[in-house]
């Protein structure tokens, strides 16, 4: 098709619109990003500082996508920052942002630490956070979980799996705090300081090695002797530290998602064996992350009547895609006993696909499973809070009554 065809074509048709910031789409992303889904496979959305962008809307269309090396990522995301320092620039610079030949070196040499094997030998480690966290709730007839437990737990766990030393450990929930809030002063400030604890890290492990990622990423080496520096080591911390905080969210989500179902929490109650299920279910129904990162086209890709042309800006709808009629039935509704006839994108898909979801589900598996324990009279004391976020679905606070 000519140029010029393609002009006239896109200006004939009717692309549905999202605007992110309107309060009606930040209160109901579901709704707002579903009625565009079967409006059409594309919309456009208007994104506060990087303009319009192609979202694919619909899970065969999104999932095809994230898995095409037609679309590629761009590794800037955290470089040239207003307030975070050049020098640091290297250091942010993750295999999650990298593509082709560069990022399949760093993800073959990083995969074996994080396999569900992996995972699943760190559970009781996580499983003895998770009960410290909860042993140390303050008293009183309400208490936040989201302060108190969801939002220190991501941050202690990866201080474990890294080997972070224990006296360090409470500057780096710090750390935590301030990624999970979102970009800001907080988060800008903490970067310094996640670069050279990473730093520290792995030249600790280098001289005095032990049971952790880094100690187990410094031994290994591929075939053809190759190896991931230092630099790279510390890379994979801060990706660590910026991805690794998603549970903070999924785990207050799905808390709030089961206290509002109560025909769902008891099903759960009644079978614990359907755990690993329902936390994939919560992750599918009110997952945290709303949209995928950017890709940007290669070349002029058709999807529908829409041709997204080379160099435009590209995304996932993940809030609709895993709703999409077309692979659930009733998709809107919660099902802790659903057996997903294919898999949600709440950890993207393809090459891309996230690295530490092994461990993510064990973690929320963990917390999840030991708060219902614990509390068999929990309930909400307050309606819950959200924080307006368009690209990530999370709550201000999630105050309950555990007796």
């Amino acid at each position: 098709m000519r140029t010029s065809d393609l002009n006239i074509r896109r200006r004939t048709l009717t692309v549905p619109e999202i605007d992110p910031t309107n309060p009606e789409v930040l209160l109901d992303p579901f709704t707002a990003y579903g009625e565009a889904r079967e409006r059409g496979p594309v919309a456009r959305v208007h994104l506060p500082g990087m303009g319009d962008t192609w979202v694919l809307t619909r899970h065969e269309d999104a999932k095809a996508m994230l898995a095409d090396p037609r679309f590629e990522l761009s590794a800037n995301s955290f470089l040239g920052l207003p307030g975070i320092p050049d020098h640091y620039g290297p250091y942010l610079r993750t295999m999650s942002e990298l593509n082709g030949k560069e990022h399949l070196r760093l993800r073959r040499l990083a995969a074996p630490a994080f396999t569900a094997r992996r995972a699943e030998e760190y559970r009781r480690r996580i499983e003895a956070i998770v009960a410290a966290l909860l042993d140390a709730l303050p008293d009183g007839d309400a208490v936040d979980l989201l302060e108190h437990f969801a939002r220190p737990l991501p941050m202690d766990v990866i201080c474990e799996l890294v080997g972070i030393p224990d006296e360090q450990r409470p500057r780096w929930r710090e750390y935590g705090a301030a990624v999970v809030s979102g970009f800001g002063p907080g988060f800008v400030a903490a970067v310094p300081g996640i670069v050279e604890g990473a730093i520290e890290a792995v030249a600790l492990r280098r001289t005095s090695p032990g049971d952790d990622l880094i100690s187990q990423l410094l031994r290994v080496r591929d075939e053809d002797g190759d190896r991931f520096t230092d630099a790279e080591l510390v890379s994979l911390v801060w990706q660590l530290v910026i991805a690794g905080q998603t549970p903070t969210n999924l785990i207050v989500n799905g808390l709030e998602a089961l206290l509002t179902h109560p025909g769902q929490l008891a099903a759960l109650r009644a079978d614990p064996a359907l755990l690993p299920r329902a936390v994939e279910e919560l992750t599918r129904w009110v997952g945290p992350q709303l949209l995928t990162v950017p890709r940007f086209a290669r070349e002029d890709v058709a999807f529908g009547d829409v041709v997204i042309r080379r160099g435009e800006r590209v995304m996932t709808a993940i809030v609709s895609a895993n709703r999409d009629p077309r692979v659930y039935s009733d998709p809107d509704e919660l099902d802790v006993t659903r057996v997903p006839p294919t898999g949600h994108l709440g950890y993207s898909h393809g090459a891309h696909f996230c690295l530490g979801a092994a461990f993510a589900r064990v973690e929320t598996q963990a917390a999840l499973s030991a708060v219902l324990d614990r509390f068999p009279d929990l309930a909400l004391a307050e309606t819950p809070r959200r924080t307006p976020d368009g690209g990530t679905w999370r709550l201000a606070s999630l105050a309950v009554r555990t007796r």
